[in-house]
């Protein structure tokens, strides 16, 4: 009877921890692989201005939210040393004229006048000596007097017109030269008043009036603000998994906990050696209502694409 009972216990025992016992199946899903950059949004054609002249700005003529067209003036420099180059090809150009140096042009055609009356006339007694020394009258000594006047009557008319000549091309070179000067002096002058590249918006207005600015220093940012991209800065270790037409999920720093699409457009091939990064460039699908332009700051972004794979275990009971 005690036996009995003991098998009995034994057996409720294993058939209770059979019960217990747990096995493990594998379960396939989709799963998303992300890739976490940072990127900043940018306008097509958007470009940062420069002056094309040192000087201090003397008049800002934008703020930012403008809207500007091409060839609108921006700011105006002042450059004293540009001006004053300016006045100085002018007086130049001004005396250079061939307007002005008329005098001396005739004064030079004046004597060529004379020379080639002179010549004439030296080579007509020449002609009647020659035509009576052949009647047998005169001397020779008149004849060849006579034909050395006409020679010499000859040379000084063609030295007076050479003279002539030689001033004319002069002045006419002198007067082009200061008129080139005078126009490069003008371009250079003129290069005071920024003026704007394209139609499109001030996105940002970097420097004040009365501050100086060089050629390398960037005064303002303007772009076309309804034709924005993304300009995604990639890691060198993650490239190899983005391709073009591939999906791309954007955070915002301005719209925080709201997720925006776009997707690959262009994948620069060469890397930055500074940051070890690629550059690539998205367009948005699903855009944010209000979308401005941010050259100097980064908003979150990240790329995925899915693929099969085990993702994890489920607990099955026996």
């Amino acid at each position: 009877m005690h036996k009995k009972a003991l098998y009995a216990f034994l057996l409720f025992a294993f058939i209770s921890c059979r019960k217990k016992q747990e096995t493990i199946h594998p379960q396939y899903q989709s799963i998303t692989q992300s890739v976490y950059a940072s990127g900043t949004v940018k306008s097509s054609n958007q470009y940062q201005v420069f002056a094309n002249t040192p000087g201090v700005i003397e008049k800002l003529l934008i703020k930012e939210g403008d809207t500007v067209k091409t060839g609108q003036t921006l700011l105006l420099i002042n450059n004293s040393t540009a001006e004053l180059s300016r006045q100085n090809a002018v007086t130049s150009a001004n005396y250079n004229a061939i307007a002005n140096n008329q005098e001396r042009l005739q004064e030079l055609a004046s004597a060529a006048e004379i020379a080639l009356q002179k010549k004439q006339n030296d080579s007509l007694l020449y002609y009647r000596q020659s035509n009576l020394w052949s009647q047998g009258i005169g001397t020779r000594t008149e004849l060849d007097q006579r034909k050395l006047n006409a020679e010499n009557s000859e040379q000084n008319y063609k030295s007076a017109l050479l003279r002539y000549n030689q001033l004319k091309k002069q002045l006419d070179y002198t007067a082009r030269q200061s008129r080139t000067n005078l126009s490069i002096a003008s371009a250079q002058e003129s290069d005071l008043n920024v003026k704007s590249k394209l139609n499109g918006t001030v996105f940002s207005v970097l420097k004040e009036q009365g501050e100086m600015v060089t050629a390398q220093t960037p005064i303002a940012v303007i772009g076309e603000k309804e034709n924005l991209y993304l300009e995604l800065q990639i890691d060198e270790y993650d490239i190899s998994q983005v391709n073009e037409g591939q999906q791309v999920m954007i955070t915002m720093d301005s719209y925080k906990g709201e997720v925006f699409e776009a997707t690959i457009s262009k994948i620069y091939p060469m890397m930055n050696e500074r940051s070890r990064t690629f550059t690539a460039e998205a367009v948005f699908t699903k855009r944010p209502p209000k979308l401005f332009p941010n050259p100097y700051r980064g908003s979150q972004y990240h790329y995925y694409h899915k693929r099969k794979s085990i993702v994890n275990t489920e607990k099955l009971s026996y």
